[in-house]
């Protein structure tokens, strides 16, 4: 079988100042405010993690942007999957990156977009829980053909990536979206008014059981990302047992070695599901001692569960060899293959090795 293994990367645009965010969060907020603040909750947690290479960026800046495509170019990335803000009524957030990308033709680094489709509330610092800041919203037919309308120009350019020439439109909360019978067939009608085969959508999830729920609703792929499962298998060192129930306010503590075992399943050889490599995962900084938290994540292990991952993918037809990672910049997350201190780029060479072995 030919190997042809696309290693697409979410990108997340928050790295910039928007009149939304300093109302909601204070004068200059980006995901790097979260991010410098964050602070060790238990010993040998790995807080604050600090950029290397590409600093404290600003994603305003175009040689930022051509910077994060050449370094992920130069270590197995396909392109970047840039999430994709729509609340309904044409109102969007975090455009701004993107639509620099698309209308200055750099990088010259292929992309798809991801739809975000999710009320905002307030889990970051400094906002009540559970206050709803923006929401998501389906206002019907007109509003689906406005969307698709907005993104024709990205899926016309020659950068965009594509599975059976259609493409590539992830969407987050898939199952959120009442109607999504119309929309697929107004988009498909669309795009085939408009001179392309249709449009590939690609739905997320975090529920191997949703797998078969999704491609009967007429999602043409599923991006699964195994993340949570050993959470729900309740499965932990007898350490962070301990550590749980000695110190109620930390949930959800789980090292990395044992959660990859978790990464990748019977579901990911199926030819229309797309498995995702997690780098390592720790989202205290937005949300403090409720977090979901990985530890020791090492790029030799990140390795193990990359080869893993691909070995799953082996049998598939070359055009759906297709895995995700989360993320290339979610650092509020803790899930990301830009450098840092402390590893630099050794878990973006351990990709690359793994990629050329397998395409090889």
């Amino acid at each position: 079988m030919l190997k042809n293994a696309r290693v697409i990367a979410y990108y997340l645009p928050q790295f910039h100042p928007i009149p939304e965010n300093n109302l909601w969060h204070g004068e200059g907020f980006t995901e790097w405010t979260n991010v410098k603040k964050a602070k060790p909750l238990f010993k040998g947690h790995y807080q604050p993690r600090i950029p290397a290479d590409l600093g404290y960026y600003d994603l305003r800046e175009p040689e930022i942007r051509i910077r994060q495509a050449e370094i992920a170019e130069a270590n197995g990335i396909t392109g970047f999957c840039y999430w994709h803000y729509w609340f309904g009524h044409g109102k969007r957030l975090l455009e701004t990156p993107f639509n620099e990308v698309l209308a200055s033709g750099e990088p010259v680094f292929p992309f798809c977009l991801g739809w975000a489709n999710e009320t905002w509330r307030g889990v970051w610092h400094g906002v009540s829980k559970g206050k709803v800041l923006i929401e998501q919203q389906y206002p019907g037919e007109k509003d689906y053909i406005d969307h698709f309308n907005a993104l024709l120009p990205a899926f016309r350019d020659a950068r965009y990536l594509t599975i059976n020439d259609k493409p590539i439109f992830v969407v987050y909360m898939p199952s959120q979206i009442p109607d999504f019978k119309t929309m697929r067939e107004l988009w498909n009608e669309l795009a085939q008014r408009n001179g392309l085969n249709g449009v590939y959508f690609v739905g997320h999830s975090v529920h191997s059981r949703e797998v078969p729920d999704l491609l009967a609703d007429g999602y043409d792929a599923v991006n699964l990302l195994r993340l949570y499962h050993i959470r729900d298998l309740k499965i932990s060192t007898w350490a962070d047992k301990l550590l749980n129930r000695l110190n109620n306010r930390y949930y959800n503590i789980f090292p990395y070695k044992e959660a990859m075992k978790f990464f990748t399943g019977p579901e990911d050889q199926l030819e229309r599901c797309f498995p995702t490599l997690i780098p390592n995962w720790d989202h205290s900084p937005r949300s403090g001692n409720k977090a979901y938290i990985l530890t020791k994540s090492t790029p030799e292990l990140f390795g193990e569960h990359v080869r893993s991952t691909l070995n799953a993918i082996k049998d598939k037809t070359p055009e759906h060899q297709v895995v995700f990672v989360k993320s290339w910049n979610e650092w509020g997350e803790g899930n990301y293959l830009e450098p840092d201190t402390q590893f630099g780029r050794q878990y973006l060479e351990i990709l690359k090795r793994e990629v050329e072995k397998f395409n090889s």
